[in-house]
């Protein structure tokens, strides 16, 4: 039961092309930098990876995690080729993003269930997603400096948590404004 609907709206996300918004999104994102910061490629492959974590974050505010995070893995192969990645680096990346993109997609829903009813709630969602997401960039773009076993562990925990809190506060602020 459940796989069928997960498979009906992952059709429904791709017939209607808004699941390609976060792969194109990640792609232009990593092809525009080296146009901002020059085309060196030890500063490129320095800042690379922690630029794919910022774009995955806001990747994350558009769609569900299944219509957004396994094709940003996906992109993010591309983009790290773009960004001039070393493979440990974009390996690092890539198990990074998996064990921290559903932790972005729970926060997405959180927040979305916070703002729910309100007026203008565009601007306040970007309020209160970005320090919220902090814990998971901080630890994501430090597995990428310090070898990435406790970092990579840090980025789990904090997604796990998200995933596990987000549906119950969000369920409580969804009754909460429905009073």
């Amino acid at each position: 039961m459940i796989r069928a609907i997960i498979l009906r709206d992952l059709a429904r996300a791709f017939r209607s092309g808004g699941a390609w918004l976060p792969l194109a999104f990640l792609l232009l994102i990593a092809a525009l930098f080296p146009f901002a910061v020059g085309h060196n490629a030890t500063l490129l492959a320095g800042a690379g990876g922690g630029m794919l974590w910022i774009a995955a974050l806001l990747a994350s505010l558009l769609p569900i995690w299944l219509s957004f995070g396994p094709p940003l893995l996906i992109a993010a192969l591309p983009a790290g080729a773009l960004l001039k990645l070393a493979p440990e680096t974009l390996q690092t990346v890539m198990i990074g993003l998996a064990l921290g993109t559903p932790g972005l997609a729970a926060l997405a829903i959180l927040v979305a269930a916070l703002t729910a009813g309100l007026r203008g709630s565009g601007a306040l969602t970007g309020l209160l997603v970005l320090p919220l997401a902090v814990p998971i960039l901080i630890f994501g773009a430090g597995a990428l400096q310090f070898g990435g076993g406790s970092a990579l562990k840090l980025v789990a925990t904090c997604s796990l948590f998200l995933c596990v809190a987000a549906p119950i506060a969000g369920g409580a602020a969804l009754r909460a404004g429905r009073d």
